[in-house]
Order: C-alpha cells, then structure tokens, then sequence
C-alpha cells in the first residue's frame, strides 16, 4: 500500500468521524442537491474530469452540490493500465483525494468494457485475456480498496436493436457468455465490501436489451453470482425520452433483490421540457426504495461529452437551470434560485417589447428580492432558428448550441431590495415564432 492510499485512508477515517454532523446539517438545510438528495436517503453524484478540478467556478460547484463523485474516464483500462502490468493511478487518485477532502463518497467506473481499452489487449488469446482481465479487476480494485461505494464491474456488454444479444467484444468473443459472471466474482474477491454493478444505456424502460440485461441479473441472482445493482445510464433527448415505463422499469429490477441507481444521467433541451424530463427521473427514483442514488454526467454543459445539446443542470457559467429547480424540488429541497450563503435571491421575467415580420425585441426584467443584489446572472434560450442580433443594459456569452444565452449585468448589477432592472435584445425570427423561456435568476 502507497503513501498515497494510506493518506486517504487516513482521510476517510477524519470524514467518517465528522459524517454524522455533516449529515444532520446538510439534512436540515436541504439547499443543494446532495442536502435534499440525504434527506431523501439517497446520493446525488457527479461525473467528473480531474483536468477540470484547477477550475475555481467547476470546483466550487462540486464541493457544494455533489455528495457522490465518478471518474468521467480515470479509472478506464486504458488510463490505469496503458502497458500490460505497467498500473498509473495519479489522475483517479487526484478525483478520490478531491472526494474525500470534501466528504463526497466514490462510485468506480468502469473494470470491464469493450471500448477505451490500451492497444495491448485486443490481440491477446483467450487464455491471456482472462488472466489479464482478472488482474486488471484484482489490482484496481485492491488499489482503492474500501474507497469506492459501488463499482461498475461490467459495462455495456449487450448490443442495441431487437435481439438481445451479447455485444462483440475481445471479452465475449474469446471467453464467451461467461466472462461476465467471471468478472463479478473476481470483483467480490478483490474488495468484498464494494457494490457491484452492472451498467447499461437504452435500457430505461422495458425492451429487448432491458429484458435481456433483466434475465441475466435473474439468472445471477438465482445461482449465487455476486451482483448487488444495476446501473441505467439514462441518456435522454428529444428521440429518446424517458420512457412511460421507466418507473416500473427500475422497479422490476429492484424486485430481483438488487439495488438500482441513475449512474449517467442526462438530458438534452432547455426550459421547461428539460426540467419536467429531469424531475420525472428524480421522482422515478424516490419511489422505488432500492434506487438508492443519481449520478448526472458531468457538472456543466461546457464540459459536456454532448455539450450541444446543453444537457446538464448548469450552463456553462455555472448558473443553475429551471432543470436544476425542478431536481431540488423533486427532491423536496428549498432555495433553488439562491445562492447559497448570501441570502440574495432574484427573479427574471420576459415581455416582448416590439416586433414585426422577420424580428422582435424581447425585454427581461430582474427584480431583487428581500434583500440587495451585488450581481445577478439568468439565461435566455431561443429555438432554433432563431438567433439574437443585439443586446442591451446587459452583457451575454452563448453555449455551443447558440441557443442558450447567459446574461449577466453591464453597469447594472446592483439593485436594492425590491428593486428592478431590465436588459433587452433583438431576436431575427428565420421562420420560427416560439417565445424565448427564462431561466432562474441566480443572485449575489
């Protein structure tokens, strides 16, 4: 053991020693979304890149929101083990080390999977393969050992489409159905205390690769093979929504005796489509007791792997979404449009000041609550195709989309309370009639 896994070990015990008070104040203040996640009894995590830990606005939004982080790509064969044996822990143990610091639990992500994999591995044998495969699993984990609540063991080893069937993999071509089972019972020996997991995307509602994926962890259960959850990554957009079933989708699989969590959840669009989506999700999850947490894919939208479709609950300033309100709310937290610790809290609401056949002027008042505003941000998103021409009394910066726009104040920003201000913009129309929506107005 490293005096790197000793030092966090040294740290676990510190943060396990103070949990109990942190937990009690995080439960009566229920202002973020770890806080109301705990009184709910769940965790409410985060994917997170160890090159983005530098940035002050990305750090301080995870320290105060998350109560559960996983390695976006850290712990991936290819990043922990790029030569045969040759193991490099410094960028996972940078997130674990941030996690523990802060009282945030781990989830691993991910032992085996068909693609991230370091050249070496595809053109071994089958007998080499299997070896190397439980060695990976054996050293990872030991590594981390007693650090990680749940581990993705396996990940996205059945195919898409209507059949059911296993993916092609080096793992599945050369050791067959059974490498599965075989890397699970490996994981249990590795680190007995860990979850283990099996983990999927299009598998949120009841269909071919549900059922299959369903009939495997039925089959496990029944023959003793160690899996405790099944992770649904719940990848969501306007072609793939949630699914009516979703629900009772999680549920089915809870009744097999194992826990189920949102492990990579996102969710493309903007405005109030996008937040109904998000607390449909949430609630889906509070109402089977064995969804035991959510994880969303990444902190903000500028860091997104579909950063287009501003699928996250911060925009890339880092202001909270409606999509962010309907996720606290859900989870029965309070103060969704404040930020925490100032007592400042703001609204923003829109008229359409002019227009005419090809264009409009909007306009978005900002009225300070019960207390003074130093500073305020909101965001304006338009539909496609539209686009904004000019801006006024106001400062904007647009996502990658070009659709979502955060405003913040010129000479503006400072209102007492009670008081108001307005900014404007010019919207060309190309052909589409839709009315901007408001995003929370965010305070300091």
């Amino acid at each position: 053991m490293h005096l790197t896994h000793l030092l966090r070990a040294a740290t676990a015990g510190l943060i396990a020693a103070t949990a109990l008070t942190a937990a009690a104040h995080t439960a009566e203040a229920a202002d973020t979304l770890g806080s109301a996640a705990a009184g709910q009894g769940r965790y409410f995590g985060t994917a997170v890149a160890a090159s983005h830990l530098g940035e002050s606005d990305y750090a301080a939004t995870l320290d105060r929101e998350f109560t559960s982080v996983t390695p976006e790509n850290e712990m991936k064969w290819d990043a922990t083990e790029p030569t045969r044996g040759g193991f490099t822990f410094t960028a996972a143990d940078q997130i674990v080390n941030h996690a523990q610091s802060h009282g945030m639990d781990v989830r691993g992500h991910t032992l085996v999977w068909h693609s991230q994999l370091p050249s070496w591995v595809s053109p071994l044998g089958a007998t080499d393969l299997r070896t190397a495969m439980n060695s990976h699993i054996t050293q990872l984990m030991t590594h981390y050992k007693g650090e990680i609540h749940s581990w993705d063991v396996v990940n996205e080893a059945f195919q898409d489409g209507s059949s059911g069937a296993r993916r092609s993999s080096p793992f599945q071509d050369k050791l067959g159905d059974g490498f599965i089972e075989e890397a699970f019972r490996t994981a249990r020996a590795a680190d007995p205390a860990a979850k283990l997991c099996y983990n999927d995307y299009n598998t949120d509602g009841v269909n071919a690769k549900s059922n299959a994926v369903y009939a495997m962890v039925k089959d496990f259960k029944a023959r003793g093979v160690p899996i405790d959850c099944v992770g649904f990554q719940s990848h969501f957009n306007s072609a793939s929504p949630v699914p009516a079933d979703y629900q009772a989708n999680l549920q089915r699989f809870a009744d097999l005796g194992v826990d189920v969590q949102i492990t990579e959840l996102d969710i493309e669009g903007s405005g109030t489509a996008q937040a109904t989506s998000y607390g449909n999700v949430v609630k889906a999850c509070l109402a089977v007791s064995r969804c035991t947490g959510l994880t969303v894919w990444g902190v903000t939208d500028k860091y997104s792997w579909r950063s287009s479709g501003t699928p996250l609950l911060f925009d890339g300033s880092y202001a909270k979404k409606p999509a962010y309100n309907a996720v606290l709310t859900a989870l029965g937290g309070t103060g969704g449009g404040t930020d925490p610790g100032t007592g400042a809290a703001c609204t923003a609401t829109y008229s359409t000041d002019a227009q005419w056949n090809d264009g409009y002027n909007g306009k978005v008042t900002v009225t300070a609550g019960t207390a003074p505003v130093g500073a305020w941000t909101t965001t304006v998103t338009l539909t496609a195709p539209q686009k904004v021409t000019a801006v006024w009394n106001a400062t904007a910066t647009w996502d990658s989309s070009g659709n979502v726009m955060t405003v913040k104040p010129s000479w503006n920003g400072s209102l007492a309370a009670g008081a108001s201000t307005s900014f404007g913009f010019t919207v060309a129309k190309n052909g589409s009639v839709a009315v901007p929506t408001v995003g929370t107005c965010t305070a300091s």
